[in-house]
C-alpha cells in the first residue's frame, strides 16, 4: 500500500534519513519499508524485464502486486524481451504493468528510419527512453530500480536511496547484492530466466546496441560496445546525469487524441498494448491488443473474453480493411472496446461507428487540421446513413 502523506523535507534531507534508517536492512526489507514510508511517497517500479529483472519483480509481487511497473518499450527491443515481459507479468500476477513508448511524432521527426542509433546513440536513447520515462515518472515521488554496485564503475558506490536532482528519490534495493546473490534468488524461487541469458547476454538492452559478452568480461561490456557510453541516460551518478541533458516533460510531444461521440479526450489507457503473438493466456491485468488492418481475426479466436481493448491500425485513410475487421470481431463476439487508430478522418467517423468501433485515435496534427467540431458534426453517426437519408428516416 502506498503512503498517503509525504514528508515535507527536501529530497536531499529525506535521502539522508532513509539511508541512515535502512542502512543495515536486507533488500526485501528495504523494498517493503520504502513502499510504506512517508519519507518516500508515491512509488513506481521501472523494469527493463532484462536478465536480472525478475528478482525485484518477484519481491514486489510478494509485497504488493498492485504497485505500478513501468516498462519502456523502445520498439527496438529483442523479441525475446517482449515475450519475457508478458510471461513474467502473468506468472507473478502483476496487475499494473504500464508499457511506455516514445510519442510517434517524436520518432517520426527524429528517427523516421530507425537508424539514429548508428549515428547518435545518446539521441536515440533520449527519444526512445529518457523522455518517455521522464513523462511517465512525473506523477511519482520515487522509483525502484534493479541497479547494483557490481554492474560497473559508475555504480560502484551505489546507496539504497539516491537523490535524483532534488526532484525524486531513486530506490536501489539490490545495491549491495553480488552476482551470486542474484542467481541464488532466481534458483531458490524457481523464477523464469530471460532466454537470452543462456546465449551470452548478461545485460540486455535494445537489440541493435547489445552484443554477447565473453567469459571474464564486465557484465555490461555488451552494452554500446566500443563506445564511450555506459548508461542510457535515465540514471544518475551522485545526483548528476551520466550522459546528455535531461529533457523536461514539456519536451515530450503532444499525445494522441481520442475521439468519441462526446468529442476529444486524452487517452486514459495506461496499460500498454501487445500483439497477438505476445498475448498471454489472460490474468488480472487489463489487456489491450494492437491489430493491423489486414490481420486475420481468427488469431484471437477463443481469447476475446480476456481482452479489454483492441486497436486497429489504419495505414491510410483509403484503407477499408479496418472497418471489415471491426465488423468481423463484433460478429465473433468481442464486447470490449474497439479503437481505430491512424489515418482515419472526420468524414469516416460515421463509418467507423457503424462498423463497431467505439472510438478513434488521431495524431495531434490531425486534431489541429480537423478540430473537435468537425468530428462532433458526425457524432450523431446514424444520421449519416445514406440509405436512411434516401428513405427520409434519418
Amino acid at each position: 500500500m502506498q503512503p498517503n502523506t509525504l514528508h515535507t523535507g527536501s529530497v536531499a534531507e529525506r535521502i539522508g534519513f532513509l539511508n541512515d534508517r535502512y542502512r543495515n536492512h536486507a533488500a526485501q526489507a528495504v523494498l517493503e519499508h520504502a513502499l510504506n514510508d512517508s519519507d518516500v511517497g508515491n512509488i513506481a517500479m521501472v523494469s527493463s524485464f532484462g536478465a536480472e529483472s525478475v528478482v525485484l519483480l518477484h519481491m514486489l509481487s510478494v509485497i504488493d502486486r498492485n504497485i505500478p511497473v513501468l516498462f519502456i518499450d523502445t520498439q527496438m527491443l529483442f523479441e525475446e524481451t517482449l515475450a519475457y515481459q508478458t510471461e513474467v507479468s502473468q506468472k507473478l500476477g502483476l496487475t499494473d504493468v504500464r508499457v511506455i513508448r516514445a510519442a510517434p511524432a517524436a520518432v517520426a521527426a527524429h528517427d523516421p528510419d530507425g537508424l539514429l542509433h548508428k549515428s547518435d546513440t545518446d539521441a536515440c536513447c533520449n527519444i526512445r527512453k529518457v523522455v518517455p520515462l521522464e513523462n511517465a515518472l512525473s506523477k511519482f515521488d520515487a522509483w525502484i530500480t534493479g541497479r547494483k554496485r557490481f554492474q560497473g564503475s559508475t555504480r560502484a558506490a551505489l546507496d539504497f536511496f539516491e537523490n535524483e536532482e532534488d526532484r525524486r528519490i531513486k530506490i536501489n534495493p539490490l545495491a549491495h547484492w553480488t552476482p551470486q546473490d542474484v542467481q541464488d534468488y532466481i534458483i531458490n524461487n524457481r523464477l523464469p530466466r530471460h532466454p537470452l541469458v543462456a546465449q551470452g547476454y548478461p545485460s540486455i538492452g535494445c537489440a541493435p546496441c547489445t552484443s554477447r559478452v565473453a567469459p571474464g568480461e564486465d557484465p555490461r561490456a555488451g552494452r554500446w560496445r566500443d563506445q564511450d557510453k555506459e548508461e542510457c541516460g535515465i540514471h544518475f551518478v551522485n545526483g548528476k546525469i551520466v550522459r546528455g541533458p535531461l529533457p523536461t516533460v514539456e519536451d515530450e510531444p503532444e499525445m494522441n487524441t481520442i475521439v468519441t461521440d462526446a468529442g476529444f479526450a486524452a487517452d486514459e489507457w495506461t496499460h500498454g498494448f501487445v500483439t497477438p503473438d505476445t498475448l498471454g493466456g489472460g490474468g488480472a491485468a487489463a489487456v489491450a491488443v494492437d491489430l493491423a488492418s489486414d490481420a486475420d481475426p481468427a488469431v484471437l479466436a477463443g481469447r476475446l473474453d480476456g481482452i479489454d481493448l483492441i486497436r486497429v491500425d489504419f495505414p491510410s485513410f483509403a484503407d477499408g480493411r479496418g472497418f471489415t475487421l471491426a465488423r468481423r470481431l463484433r460478429l465473433m463476439g468481442f464486447n470490449g472496446r474497439l479503437r481505430a487508430k491512424g489515418h482515419v478522418i472526420a468524414d469516416q467517423y460515421a463509418m467507423a461507428r457503424r462498423s463497431g468501433f467505439d472510438e478513434v485515435e488521431i495524431s495531434p496534427e490531425l486534431a489541429k487540421r480537423q478540430p473537435q467540431d468537425q468530428w462532433l458534426a458526425r457524432a450523431n453517426w446514424q444520421s449519416h446513413d445514406y440509405l436512411n437519408r434516401l428513405r427520409g428516416t434519418a
